[in-house]
């Protein structure tokens, strides 16, 4: 069996938690290219005032509301947060005290802690972009095997992206691209009652590849100028901000993805042909249309899903359960979710991954029933 193949396990629902304060591009004024918009899609993104864990608890009560699901029967709980600071760039730039907030696996047991829950296990990950497929691959290759959920037990990916409190907002490549969102995403095994399925795990990976040079990094600022949640300008003294090459993202990521998802198809025993939908990381309009053109080297012409980030912006790891969430009821067959990201900062290399799902009867009968 492959071993990124999980025979029973698959996504019963997912909620999320956007931000209430909404920034327009007009904040940017003439310091926004003017043909960012039109180049991304984005034009407003969400920022938080709460903290990367307050987030992940305000979507995981989203999902009991939605559900009713009782988190007694929670088995494990992957937290995945792209905000949180490298190792390599803590041990530089922060304090001691400052680094034990960095560490996702101490976020995660606090996420299992508030949450009131015993006996279940955790995990924490960051991966950029790519978090929410590393959590999955993490999953199906080592909890699924192991844990023999019973029928009315859970597993729940919380991801919380918080890129707003690490940008530069005054660097014109880079300020209006990230946007702040969590979701809670309930993996349940497919003779699940209590939680059906809608869409079964085939395959799921996620791995780094060597580039040509970094595009990412980590710089300490002076006097960076910030919006304040009444729409007016602050400054912070002091922020430790990432740097991205936007041209080499953009040229790396459409491959990336696109070479994730024939990797995906090829060890799922699985052809382009047989691929319904696309659900690409959203990192902006641009780079979902190229991928979409790279996918047809590999046979892949499922519909592809794009557009999404119009008042979210880039939500990083969030992206594939938001694309899924807003897709849900128009998705069936065989979908793929590519995802890329960037690699350790400072280092040449990119992340990249895949999940497919395919829809279960259960979906195809609520599509049904809505329609």
């Amino acid at each position: 069996m492959d071993a990124n193949h999980s025979p029973n396990l698959g996504i019963a629902a997912i909620a999320l938690h956007q931000p209430s304060w909404e920034l327009e591009n007009d904040w940017f004024g003439p310091s926004m290219p003017r043909k960012f918009a039109h180049h991304t899609g984005i034009e407003a993104r969400g920022i938080s005032l709460d903290d990367e864990l307050t987030m992940g608890l305000h979507a995981v009560r989203q999902l009991q509301r939605d559900t009713g699901c009782n988190l007694a029967d929670c088995r494990g709980i992957a937290f995945v947060s792209p905000s949180f600071i490298p190792p390599s760039v803590v041990r530089r730039h922060l304090a001691p005290a400052q680094a034990a907030r960095e560490r996702p696996g101490r976020a995660a047991r606090q996420l299992v802690r508030e949450l009131g829950l015993r006996q279940c296990r955790s995990i924490g990950l960051n991966w950029f972009c790519c978090g929410f497929t590393r959590a999955f691959s993490v999953i199906n290759s080592r909890w699924a095997p192991r844990l023999a959920l019973g029928v009315d037990e859970f597993l729940l990916v919380v991801v919380a992206s918080r890129i707003s409190r690490i940008t530069d907002y005054s660097c014109l490549q880079t300020a209006g691209l990230f946007g702040d969102m969590a979701s809670a995403t309930l993996l349940a095994p497919l003779a699940s009652r209590r939680h059906p399925v809608h869409f079964e795990i085939v395959h799921a990976d996620a791995e780094r590849q060597p580039t040509e040079r970094p595009a990412f990094d980590f710089h300490l600022r002076h006097q960076v100028a910030c919006p304040d949640p009444g729409g007016g300008l602050m400054h912070d003294s002091q922020r430790l901000v990432y740097a991205l090459d936007g041209m080499a993202i953009a040229d790396i990521a459409p491959r990336a993805m696109s070479a994730a998802t024939g990797q995906a198809l090829a060890e799922a025993g699985l052809c382009g042909a047989d691929v319904d939908f696309v659900v690409p990381h959203q990192a902006g309009t641009g780079i979902v249309r190229f991928t979409g053109m790279q996918l047809e080297g590999y046979g892949v012409h499922g519909e592809l899903i794009n557009g999404l980030t119009r008042r979210t912006g880039n939500v990083s790891a969030c992206s594939i359960p938001h694309a899924l969430k807003e897709s849900w009821s128009r998705l069936k067959g065989l979908i793929a979710c590519p995802t890329a990201a960037v690699g350790s900062p400072g280092r040449p290399e990119v992340l990249r991954g895949c999940i497919l799902l395919r829809a279960t009867g259960a979906h195809q009968r609520q599509a049904v029933a809505a329609a």
